[in-house]
């Protein structure tokens, strides 16, 4: 059974500071590594012959922010615009507000009419807003978009975003607005009376049953293919809502659309954090966040090595859900701005930023998803004496080939983090990573609809199969921290990393490397609670990585 982690104490100075058990940010001492995997003998690996250099970049982003139009959050656009880009620097960012009637312009000023359907508050105040900021030079090269966050019935939410265009694509207001008529039990009376005219000839509504939800995905598939997304948000926050059954099912219906899960959570400003409320007991240990990250991602041999070790591509993102930080009451705390705290980084070909590439980036897997700056930079690839390949990649190679594994990774000078909470005193921070753990598991190819193996919610061949520690890897000339690990290629794998800036065993933190469910912030003063989630939060920092696959023929 899985050990719970220690309630945070308060304390009213960074704990990182005051506690003594690791630096801030990390720890400069190897970690053990005699538990949880090990690091590899020193080997003298088959350099794989580099290819050239691909072109393009590095971007980063996030897919799930919330604004004043959700009924539920209170920033404006514009304030959260400045936050993701003026101060926290991303490239590229979708507004992703509730699919439920929206009170609020995007300024935060309340309706006079009342509450309008979502999608035409996106058309009416959202979009124009995005667009007349930007004519005006602000945000100047970045890439603003809208999407949505469907409450998909009988589960939780996904995030649905809906394009059109050719050469560059750009959000379908009547997409979301057809979307939402379709899918959601919302009035009628919201939506514009000739499209309801036009639209119940094409079938009756449907949005109450899990049957609702994969017609939902047939609906995509059909109508948008190449030009939408449906990703799972906080899969694990509430009990009950998914098998991994369904998760398969949503893949299987649209594997161009349901490639991603949302595994890095957002909301962590929340005392419990990420959101995930349940009632902490010990049967609801698959309902919590670990080290912030979902259960779905974080255990290792769960329900995403289950999704993996069938070849299936879908891939780990980190959002922020953003609602608010801190309240106007100063009572209530939700979750970071965006790029504050959690960051995507997804590899961008070319010299192009348009939505169009950012899509099937999204979808090819070269990205990796962070909290708190723990890392600004990753190459991940796996190759033989003639090929290499990237994350999300597969590297073919034959029975008896020497397999060499390149982990290459850089922290910056310092993150985001400030004492007090709002203060916007940043006390430098730095970040540094206390060991890498390579994940590897067996593929198997997929399961079939109505057997035990679709049913089957863990991937027992997986396994941390080496831990790496400052010990082991080398400063490269590009200022990277470089670490290899050559193995002889044997069975179709795949290969994942995980990093963290905690060591091997903390007490109430992780066990044996691996992450321990996190706790509540229990702190009456409002001030004071906030500080702590805070410190909790940048105390406890991990980087997950998508996989690269090995085939071997």
């Amino acid at each position: 059974m899985l050990s719970t982690k220690k309630t945070l104490l308060a304390i009213a100075v960074p704990a990182c500071m005051t506690l003594g058990l690791y630096a801030c940010g990390g720890s400069d001492d190897p970690a053990p590594t005699s538990t949880a995997g090990t690091s590899p003998a020193p080997t003298t690996p088959t350099t794989p012959t580099q290819p050239a250099k691909p072109q393009g970049m590095w971007t980063m982003g996030d897919l799930h922010v919330h604004t004043a139009e959700s009924v539920d959050a209170v920033t404006p656009l514009s304030t959260v615009l400045d936050h993701a880009f003026d101060l926290n620097g991303l490239d590229w960012m979708a507004v992703s507000n509730h699919l439920r009637p929206s009170p609020r312009d995007a300024t935060g000023a309340t309706l006079a009419g009342g509450s309008i359907a979502a999608s035409a508050g996106i058309a009416k105040y959202e979009m124009p807003a995005i667009a007349q900021a930007q004519a005006a030079g602000k945000y100047a090269g970045k890439l603003i978009f809208s999407a949505a966050e469907w409450d998909m019935p009988t589960h939780d939410h996904l995030n649905v975003g809906i394009f059109d265009g050719s050469d560059k694509l750009q959000t379908s207001a009547k997409g979301l607005n057809k979307f939402e008529y379709f899918f959601t039990q919302q009035s009628a009376s919201l939506f514009d009376p000739n499209d309801v005219t036009a639209w119940q000839q094409e079938g009756p509504r449907a949005g109450t049953t899990h049957a609702d939800v994969v017609n939902a995905f047939k609906w995509l598939k059909t109508n948008y293919p190449n030009s939408s997304y449906g990703l799972i948000n906080h899969p694990s926050r509430n009990p009950g809502k998914y098998t991994v059954a369904d998760f398969r099912e949503f893949n299987d219906t649209a594997p161009d659309i349901m490639f991603g899960i949302e595994g890095m959570v957002g909301n962590q400003m929340e005392p419990d954090r990420g959101g995930y409320t349940s009632a902490y007991t010990d049967a609801n240990l698959k309902n919590r966040t670990y080290g912030g990250v979902d259960y779905v991602v974080a255990q290792v041999g769960g329900i995403w090595d289950a999704l993996l070790g069938e070849g299936r591509r879908v891939w780990n993102f980190a959002d922020s859900d953003h609602h608010f930080e801190v309240d106007a009451t100063q009572q209530f705390s939700s979750g970071y701005y965006p790029g504050e705290y959690a960051k995507t980084y997804i590899w961008l070909p070319g010299t192009s930023t348009d939505l169009k590439t950012l899509l099937t980036a999204m979808r090819s897997g070269k990205s990796f998803a962070v909290f708190g700056d723990l890392i600004n930079a990753l190459d991940f690839s796996a190759g033989t004496t003639t090929t290499s390949t990237d994350m999300g990649g597969t590297l073919t190679a034959k029975a008896g080939d020497k397999v060499t594994i390149t982990i290459r990774f850089k922290s910056p000078d310092h993150n985001n983090y400030e004492y007090p909470l709002g203060s916007g005193f940043k006390v430098n921070m730095r970040p540094v990573v206390d060991h890498v753990d390579l994940i590897a598991g067996d593929v198997t190819g997929k399961a079939a609809s109505g057997t035990p193996a679709y049913a089957k919610d863990t991937n027992d061949s997986t396994k941390v199969i080496a831990t790496f520690t400052k010990a082991d890897w080398k400063v490269d000339a590009d200022g990277y921290n470089s670490i290899t690990y050559t193995y002889t290629a044997a069975k179709n794998q795949y290969f994942r990393l995980r990093g963290t800036n905690l060591g091997m065993n903390v007490s109430g933190e992780t066990s044996n490397g691996n992450p321990l469910p996190d706790q509540k912030t229990v702190v009456t003063e409002n001030a004071a609670r906030f500080n702590a989630i805070n410190d909790r939060n940048y105390n406890d920092l991990w980087f997950y990585s998508n996989p690269v696959f090995v085939s071997v023929q």
